[in-house]
């Protein structure tokens, strides 16, 4: 498949030691949402102040075989690799010179679906992990505040074909969300490339 990822122009994140792509995979966006719509999305739970709460977002993770993530108090074990995933993963190693283990998909339904503030530090991802961020569908703003000032936050925009690149210091000292936003109806999907250090996954 001939992805023909648009590299240039990027936004570098200097103090996040990240980078945005605005428009790298622009072109593909569309007909990877629709067809990504038909992966095996869960609807997930999780204890938060000593009650189970249903999680603002559909879910679903693919990755090598064996490959474990715990995450919210709950351990998730990879399916295969859905082809378009896989062909997107390859994609990624052949223009950042990166490779990854599986991947992490977020379906956003509306407005009313969201991402709380979190890092993801989890003990797997071992101590300075890289994740690609590839966004497809309705457009929203992606917020990040430093572990040392958590009132001063600032955000960018991540249009669908949007590749975010976060290096490796990101997780350690920052957070990120994507809040609610309730006059947004279009649906949108966030596909997180990452490596899982099964030395430290849960079991």
């Amino acid at each position: 498949m001939d992805f023909a990822a648009r590299l240039d122009p990027c936004e570098c994140l200097t103090n996040a030691d990240s980078k945005l792509y605005p428009r790298c995979f622009a072109q593909h966006s569309a007909a990877w949402f629709k067809q990504l719509q038909r992966l095996d999305w869960n609807s997930e739970t999780l204890q938060m102040y000593g009650r189970r709460v249903v999680v603002p977002r559909l879910t679903a993770f693919y990755g090598n075989p064996g490959v474990r993530y715990r995450y919210s108090g709950t351990v998730h074990i990879a399916q295969g690799w859905y082809p378009l995933l896989a062909d997107i993963r390859d994609h990624l190693l052949q223009v950042l010179d990166l490779s990854f283990n599986s991947v992490l998909a977020n379906f956003y339904r509306d407005g009313n679906d969201y991402m709380g503030w979190h890092s993801d530090d989890e003990p797997e991802l071992r101590a300075s992990p890289v994740i690609a961020s590839v966004s497809l569908g309705a457009e929203r703003p992606f917020y990040l505040r430093h572990k040392e000032n958590l009132y001063d936050p600032y955000h960018i925009s991540l249009p669908s074909g949007a590749l975010l690149v976060m290096g490796h210091s990101t997780q350690r000292l920052w957070q990120h969300s994507l809040p609610r936003r309730l006059r947004l109806k279009g649906p949108r999907i966030n596909l997180t490339f990452r490596t899982i250090d099964q030395r430290g996954a849960g079991t």
